[in-house]
């Protein structure tokens, strides 16, 4: 009898959780709205582009799609868009910091999905996916060159697609007027011929250059997330279904991410991103000096010389982004929500994180931020309840980027 009564509460409890795991999730409506809020099945076309009028263009982006894979748009012929944009890797590399001709200040965010954001670059610098494309190509530490030395190349070895796009390309054959190597580059010699260049030449420069930035930009916008297990799951709840796609843990940390965890605030919509700027306290790379992160990109953003306003967008009238970006030192610290539709180690904006489990745990904590304000607050969850949260996280990587076209090489 004493044996009995001991083992009861025993098996009890082993019946409970196998009940659980047995009976299908019970969602309140609330919840349910939420599901499907972040479900792929409620993202639609990306938005037009007004800055650059060639984005719907299939020529265009056919285009694009050629120069992204080309690694002779580098001043070494051995680096491509695709050199840090793997194909593979959903359009990121899995390197704390992106690693080109050197290695770059900050991971490489994916660019799936792109075209969705106002703002480009973990701080926000560029405003478009045209002159995001052209910043990396007179970085000396990723492709490395000048913009005479692309406009060259392009028009020497694209001239009939790039006229059929954009119409008849000028003549820039005299050395005298457009030297070899030239550009407002880190390269002293390269910025001291730029700057004896007529502005009028420097302009028809900056011309062909921006149409090589727009072109890639067409192409890119063509990249979007693929379907996730995720997105299986909310498609079965949204028909009424019961579905098995997910496990107890999984359904559990879908819950939390919805409602305790407080995911959802920043990670919404399809896209799993507010595109917004946030400060959550995330520590500096080891040995470095804190990022300033948005505060500086704005900065840096109004400064540029293809922003929307300027004259190479094909919309500076339109720019309700830019007129109405936040400013100041609230931004200190602060980078943009990434994305979870590409979610793969390591993590945060110079790969501070490792792992999901150090994710989950800097948040549950979230310490002191080293420069500005953490926005975020201790989640106080318990380590199930953690490990819950990271098995959903891990349902949200798509199996590959939509429409194989344009995911490989032309």
């Amino acid at each position: 009898m004493r044996f009995c009564l001991i083992l009861f509460p025993a098996v009890a409890v082993v019946w409970m959780l196998f009940t659980n795991l047995e009976q299908p999730a019970v969602w309140s409506d609330f919840e349910l709205e939420a599901i499907q809020s972040l479900s792929l099945g409620e993202l639609e076309q990306p938005p037009p582009d007004p800055t650059n009028r060639f984005s719907g263009s299939l020529r265009a982006a056919e285009f694009g799609h050629k120069l992204f894979f080309d690694k002779q748009l580098s001043i070494t012929g051995g680096v491509s868009c695709a050199s840090c944009h793997l194909p593979d890797q959903n359009f990121r590399d899995l390197l704390p910091k992106a690693l080109a001709i050197g290695e770059a200040e900050r991971r490489t965010p994916s660019i799936i999905g792109g075209a969705y954001s106002p703002w480009q670059y973990w701080d926000g610098r560029k405003d478009s996916q045209w002159s995001q494309a052209l910043a990396p190509l007179e970085r000396s530490l990723e492709h490395g060159g000048n913009r005479t030395f692309y406009a060259r190349y392009v028009l020497d070895n694209y001239k009939d697609e790039y006229e059929v796009i954009f119409g008849s390309a000028p003549d820039i054959s005299n050395i005298d007027r457009f030297p070899m190597h030239a550009g407002p580059a880190e390269n002293p010699d390269w910025n001291i011929a730029w700057q004896k260049m007529a502005s009028k030449d420097q302009d028809i420069i900056n011309r062909i250059f921006v149409n090589i930035g727009k072109a890639i930009a067409a192409y890119e916008r063509r990249l979007l997330p693929g379907p996730t297990r995720f997105d299986n799951y909310a498609e079965a709840l949204s028909r009424g279904e019961e579905s098995n796609e997910f496990s107890y843990d999984e359904v559990e940390g879908l819950r939390l991410f919805i409602g305790r965890a407080n995911c959802i605030d920043c990670h919404n919509g399809p896209l799993l991103t507010n595109n917004e700027f946030h400060n959550t306290g995330i520590l500096s790379a080891g040995g470095e000096i804190p990022d300033k992160g948005r505060v500086q990109g704005i900065r840096d953003l109004l400064a540029d010389p293809f922003n929307c306003f300027s004259k190479y967008s094909d919309a500076p009238h339109m720019c309700s982004e830019l007129n109405f970006a936040l400013t100041g030192p609230t931004l200190i610290g602060a980078f943009k929500t990434p994305s979870l539709r590409t979610l793969k180690p390591p993590f945060m904006h110079k790969g501070q994180l490792a792992t999901l489990n150090d994710v989950v745990r800097h948040y549950n904590e979230a310490p002191p931020s080293m420069i500005g304000h953490n926005e975020a607050k201790p989640l106080k969850l318990t380590l199930h309840e953690l490990t819950q949260l990271e098995r959903f996280l891990m349902t949200l990587e798509a199996l590959q980027a939509a429409d194989s076209k344009w995911v490989k090489a032309p």
